[in-house]
């Protein structure tokens, strides 16, 4: 049996260590808590996992099925709904909530190279048509 629930792409904000696992989730697709302890960048113990697997059920980003002893995890939420969310986040929090102070920030970063700079303003050039 499969136990999912629906997530409002507003509510998908990940910790560190969640956005970890999830990374691991979205790139395989799904995974046991032994594929996700094998895959992940820090020696994690296999509880430490489990636990953050099931803090992920319990906010309705993972859904789980069996697969003999074990559970199956897999992503409800994907990668680019993560993305939004932590960016209205970041925007609102760091940005009051600007958009263009966001964008101003980003293209006075000294660390864009001219070729990062001219796809952002193709990007700009597309979408005001």
């Amino acid at each position: 049996m499969i136990k999912d629930r629906f997530v409002s792409k507003q509510d998908a904000i990940f910790t560190e260590r969640e956005l970890d696992v999830m990374d691991i989730l979205w790139q395989d697709g799904s995974g046991t808590v032994s594929d996700v302890k094998e895959r992940i960048s820090d020696d994690l113990a296999y509880t430490t996992v489990l636990t953050i697997l099931r803090t992920l059920e319990q906010k309705g980003f993972v859904g789980h099925q069996p697969e003999g002893r074990a559970y199956r995890y897999h992503p409800l939420v994907g990668k680019e709904e993560a993305r939004e969310s932590h960016l209205r986040r970041l925007t609102r929090k760091l940005f009051g909530g600007s958009r263009e102070l966001l964008m101003a920030q980003l293209v006075s970063d000294g660390d864009l190279t001219r070729e990062e700079l001219e796809r952002l303003r193709n990007m700009l050039d597309q979408r005001l048509g």
